[in-house]
C-alpha cells in the first residue's frame, strides 16, 4: 500500500540548520556513525541504547560535578539505573544563560496575563528572584529531599520557585489554583511538604477568583506544611490569615523576599535525586505520585526539546499550560536551552479566541504549543490566524493532550500557515517523555505524529505481545529511558510502580494508550486512539475514576456509581457520570445533577466534570466487586459485548444490556442525518 502524500515536508535550508542535522554530523565526524535516514538513526539508537545516550552526553555536555563512572547498569524496567556516579543540578541548568555578558539584556521570560500588566525578565533577573526565593527557604531550614509544594498558576513566581526549590536538592510539587481542596489535598498528603508557595487568587474570564480560604485549608490538613509563601497575585495589598490553627506556621510574602535578589547556590545532587514530584492518576486509588528525577529530566529535554522540538537560544518558546501539567515543566525546562519563556495566565477564549493569537503575533512567538482541543475551537469558530495576525516569525506549533486527528492537521495547514513544522506528541506525565512525535527533518502526514523518538523503543502490540505494524495494539515502550519514574512516592515496595505499567507485559512498559504505528518511506510514524484502559484524559490531565466516585458516593441520594471517559479516535473527551439512584429513579432530577456537577467542580475541578450524568440500575461488576470500566468503556465505543467483557465472570452479568442499549442509542444519534 502506498504513503499518503504529506501535508509538509521541511526546506533544504531547515534541515541544514536543524540540531539534529548537527548531531547527525557530529557523530559521523566524532564517531565515524553514518546513517541513511532518519529510521536508521533511530534504530541505532535503540539496538546500542547505553552507545546513544552517552553520545548525548558527550554533545550536549551537561553541567557536572562528578563524571559518571558507567552508563547504565542494567536494561531493567523498572529499576534501570543511569550514568551512576555523575552529580549535577537541574537548576542550574536552567540559569546557565544567566551566567553570560548578555544576561543583563536578553530576557528570559515574557509573562502576559489577566491579572497583571505584561512583564519582561532578563537572565540576570531570574537569577536574583531565583536566589532570593532559595536563600528564604534555606533559612527556613529546608535541604535536600525536603518537599515544597505550589498552590499557584502559570506566573514568574512560579518558576522562581521551582529552580529556587530545585537548587537546592529539595523536591518539587505543584497543583494550579482551579484544582479544589479534595484534589490539592489528595496529591499533598501523600508527600508531606514543609513549604507551600500560594496566591491569593486570580482572573479567570475576567472573572477574580479568590483562593485564600482554600489555602488555609490546604495548611489545616497539611500538618507537616511548616511555612507559607504568600504570593498576592490578584490583589497586591491581599495577606493571608492563618489564625486559629492547631499550630504555629510562618507566612512570608514574596514580594518582600523578593526585594532583594541573590545570588543562587547550587547542591549538586546525584543523577537519580528525585527533582519532582508530578501525578497521573491511574483506574483506581489516590493519584500517583510520579518521582523523576534531575538527571533523567535534563538529558531528555536536551534530546527531546533540542533534537526532536528544535528548540534552541534564538527561540521565543510558548506552550498553554497550567501549572499542574506537565506540560508547564516542560515550558520552564526550555529555559536550559537558553531561550524565552513566553508565559501566559488566563482564558485562552477571553476576551474571545484571538487572546493567544494576539500574543504569538505581538511576542514574535516561535514556537506556538496547545492542545487539539483549543485548535477544534478555533475551528469551529471559523477563525483564519494567517489572515489577521502576522504569525512570520512561527516556525513550530506544538499539539499534545489527546490525538489531534487529519481533519486538524490539515486545518492548521490552511489557516495557520503552510510551512510550519506540526509538532504533534504524545507520552507526558508518566515517563517524563515522548513515545511519539516530532522531528525538524521529517515530513508531516495528516494524522500522523513523525516518527519515534531516538532512544525511546515504541511499539503497539497485540494481546499476544506480537509488534503490530497498521494495526492498532497497545503502545508498550520495551526499553529503559532515563526519564522514566524512579518510583511513587511512599511505595515502599514498588508494588504500585510495577502495577500501573509492567502487569500486561511483565518487564515491558505499557502506557495505556492504543496506537497504530505506519512505516512511511522516511520513518515509522505514530497514530494515538486515546486511552486503553479506564484512565480519563482531560484537557491533557489523566485523572482517576476513584476521585470522582469518592466525592458522588459520599452524597446519601447515590448508591454506586461508574464515571467513563468516550475519547477515541480523535474525537473531543465526551464523559458520562453513570449513577445508581437509592430511591431506585431512572431519572436523575435537575437539582440533584446540579448538585453533583458542582460538588465535583468545587472539590476536584472544572477538568472533572462530566458531560452527562445517566441514572442506571445497577453498576457492572466483577464476581469480586470491581466495577467493570473498561468492558463498558468497549461496549460504548461499539466493540462487540462478547468481545468486551466475560459474562461468567460477573457478579450481574444481566446490567451490561443496558449498556449495549445506551451504547446503540449513542451510536445512532452520533449518525449524520
Amino acid at each position: 500500500m502506498s504513503s499518503p502524500s504529506p501535508l509538509w515536508r521541511p526546506s533544504a535550508e531547515r534541515i541544514a540548520s536543524a540540531r539534529i542535522t548537527h548531531y547527525r554530523q557530529w557523530l559521523e565526524q566524532r564517531h565515524g556513525l553514518a546513517f541513511t535516514d532518519y529510521e536508521a538513526l533511530w534504530q541505532w539508537s535503540v539496538d546500542d541504547l547505553e552507545a546513544f545516550w552517552e553520545t548525548l552526553w558527550e554533545y550536549f555536555t551537561p553541567i557536572t560535578h562528578s563524571p559518571y563512572t558507567r552508563v547504565l547498569d542494567r536494561r531493567v524496567m523498572p529499576g534501570a539505573r543511569w550514568f551512576d556516579g555523575a552529580t549535577l543540578n537541574y537548576a542550574e541548568h536552567a540559569l546557565a544563560r544567566a551566567r553570560n555578558p548578555d544576561a543583563t539584556t536578553q530576557t528570559a521570560i515574557v509573562f502576559r496575563s489577566e491579572t497583571r500588566p505584561r512583564t519582561e525578565i532578563s537572565w540576570a533577573a531570574l537569577e536574583g528572584c531565583v536566589g532570593a526565593f532559595s536563600r528564604e527557604l534555606r533559612a527556613l531550614g529546608i535541604t535536600a529531599g525536603d518537599r515544597v509544594v505550589s498552590y499557584m498558576p502559570n506566573i514568574p513566581e512560579s518558576v522562581f520557585a521551582l529552580l529556587a526549590t530545585t537548587s537546592l536538592g529539595a523536591i518539587w510539587s505543584s497543583c494550579s489554583p482551579d484544582m479544589g481542596a479534595v484534589s490539592v489535598l489528595d496529591r499533598f498528603r501523600q508527600i508531606s511538604p514543609r513549604v507551600l508557595f500560594a496566591v491569593d487568587g486570580y482572573r479567570y474570564g475576567g472573572k477574580a477568583v479568590d483562593r485564600r480560604e482554600i489555602v488555609r485549608e490546604l495548611v489545616a490538613q497539611l500538618p507537616s506544611v511548616e511555612a507559607v509563601v504568600f504570593v498576592p497575585y490578584l490583589d497586591p495589598a491581599a495577606s493571608l490569615d492563618l489564625g486559629g490553627l492547631d499550630r504555629a506556621v510562618t507566612v512570608l510574602r514574596s514580594d518582600v523576599l523578593l526585594a532583594t535578589p541573590a545570588v543562587p547556590r547550587f547542591t549538586p545532587v546525584a543523577f537519580d535525586h528525585p527533582l519532582w514530584i508530578v501525578y497521573s492518576s491511574g483506574t483506581t486509588g489516590m493519584p500517583k505520585p510520579i518521582v523523576h528525577g534531575h538527571g533523567g529530566v535534563v538529558i531528555e529535554n536536551f534530546k527531546g526539546v533540542c533534537l526532536h522540538l528544535d528548540v534552541g537560544p534564538d527561540d521565543r518558546f510558548f506552550w498553554f499550560s497550567s501549572t499542574s501539567w506537565i506540560m508547564w515543566n516542560l515550558l520552564v525546562s526550555t529555559l536550559c536551552m537558553g531561550c524565552t519563556v513566553l508565559q501566559f495566565d488566563g482564558n485562552p477564549g477571553h476576551p474571545d479566541l484571538d487572546t493567544l493569537w494576539t500574543l504569538a503575533a505581538e511576542e514574535r512567538a516561535t514556537f506556538f504549543g496547545t492542545s487539539p482541543a483549543f485548535l477544534a475551537l478555533c475551528r469551529k469558530n471559523g477563525l483564519r490566524p494567517r489572515d489577521r495576525f502576522d504569525l512570520s516569525a512561527l516556525r513550530t506549533l506544538g499539539s499534545t493532550g489527546s490525538p489531534l486527528t487529519a481533519d486538524g492537521y490539515e486545518w492548521v495547514y490552511e489557516n495557520i500557515a503552510s510551512d510550519l513544522l506540526l509538532a504533534s506528541i504524545s507520552g507526558g506525565t508518566d515517563p517524563g517523555a515522548a513515545f511519539v512525535g516530532s522531528c525538524p527533518t521529517l515530513p508531516v502526514y495528516a494524522g500522523e505524529m513523525q516518527c519515534r523518538p531516538l532512544g525511546s523503543a515504541t511499539y503497539a502490540f497485540d494481546d499476544e505481545g506480537k509488534p503490530l505494524m497498521g494495526a492498532v495494539g497497545e503502545l508498550v515502550c520495551t526499553l529503559p529511558m532515563p526519564s522514566m519514574p524512579l518510583y511513587f512516592w511512599g511505595d515502599t515496595d514498588g508494588r504500585r510502580y510495577a502495577e500501573s505499567y509492567f502487569e500486561t507485559y511483565p518487564g515491558l512498559w505499557r502506557h495505556g494508550d492504543w496506537l497504530e504505528l505506519h512505516a512511511r518511506p522516511e520513518s515509522v510514524t505514530g497514530v494515538i486512539y486515546g486511552r486503553s484502559d479506564s484512565t480519563i484524559n482531560r484537557h491533557g490531565i489523566r485523572m482517576g475514576s476513584s476521585e470522582i466516585y469518592r466525592v458522588v458516593e459520599a452524597f446519601p441520594e447515590v448508591s454506586d456509581s461508574l464515571v467513563i471517559d468516550l475519547e477515541y479516535l480523535g474525537r473531543e473527551s465526551y464523559m458520562v457520570l453513570f449513577v445508581v439512584l437509592r430511591d431506585g429513579s431512572d431519572v436523575v432530577p435537575e437539582p440533584l445533577r446540579r448538585t453533583l456537577l458542582d460538588a465535583i467542580r468545587t472539590g476536584l475541578s472544572a477538568r472533572h466534570v462530566p458531560n452527562d450524568v445517566v441514572a442506571i440500575r445497577e453498576v457492572p461488576r466483577t464476581i469480586s466487586g470491581k466495577k467493570l470500566e473498561v468492558p463498558v468503556k468497549k461496549i460504548l465505543l461499539g466493540q462487540p459485548p462478547a468481545r468486551a467483557v466475560n459474562r461468567d465472570s460477573m457478579a450481574n452479568p444481566g446490567s451490561i444490556d443496558w449498556f449495549v442499549a445506551f451504547g446503540k442509542q449513542r451510536a445512532e444519534a452520533d449518525r449524520p442525518a
